[in-house]
């Protein structure tokens, strides 16, 4: 990406703000992201985003022609920071039990702290189920084969019953979704939705 944005005129140059050259679309989502965290997706503005980042207000359009194409591109960035922080502690976890239940806090606790941004990976007007979009399509399939391997490998260290993974992988999507809503909700402390995650699973597993 280019990084251009409209240039700021001459008589405002005491008091230019910085452009983030080559990396103002990244800017404008990570403030977009930190404004999600308590802020609804329906009250983003590119104009407040523009001024929240210190860039023109003519800046964001550069990158995103609506607040519709930005709530998007939230939602898109919203499942990439859920898919990473799983894939991390995956990666941080010892043993195929720990792995599952690495998996399912990161999912919780994604969702406690970014509640809205974890709203829009499953809003249908920006997510369609069954037909993402193209820059969403291959986080989702990552997202799935991240959790099929983990169930995989608990099938095989006989953490999980063996046989088709895809009804437990269904299962256990459900049940830790479930918990993730009733902590945004406000129904189950994050705390309490944690240590649910261990009884869902043999505490003398592998």
């Amino acid at each position: 990406m280019s990084g251009r944005i409209f240039p700021v005129s001459s008589s405002s140059a005491a008091t230019k703000r910085p452009y983030h050259h080559g990396h103002l679309r990244e800017t404008l989502l990570d403030v977009a992201l930190r404004q999600l965290a308590t802020t609804p997706a329906a009250q983003l503005s590119l104009r407040e985003l523009a001024r929240a980042a210190q860039v023109s207000h003519t800046a964001p359009y550069h990158y995103f022609a609506d607040r519709q194409a930005l709530i998007h591109a939230a939602g898109v960035e919203g499942m990439r920071r859920l898919l990473q922080a799983q894939a991390d502690a995956v990666a941080q976890a010892q043993g195929p039990r720990a792995r599952l239940l690495a998996l399912g806090a990161a999912y919780v606790r994604f969702a406690a702290e970014q509640p809205h941004a974890f709203g829009l990976v499953f809003d249908p007007q920006y997510c369609k189920p069954g037909d993402p979009s193209e820059d969403m399509a291959p986080l989702i399939a990552s997202n799935e084969a991240l959790l099929a391997d983990c169930v995989v490998q608990a099938q095989q260290a006989g953490v999980l019953p063996s046989g088709d993974p895809a009804p437990l992988c269904h299962a256990l999507w459900g049940t830790v979704h479930g918990l993730a809503q009733l902590v945004m909700a406000g129904h189950l402390p994050l705390d309490a939705a944690l240590l649910a995650l261990g009884a869902l699973l043999p505490p003398d597993a592998p």
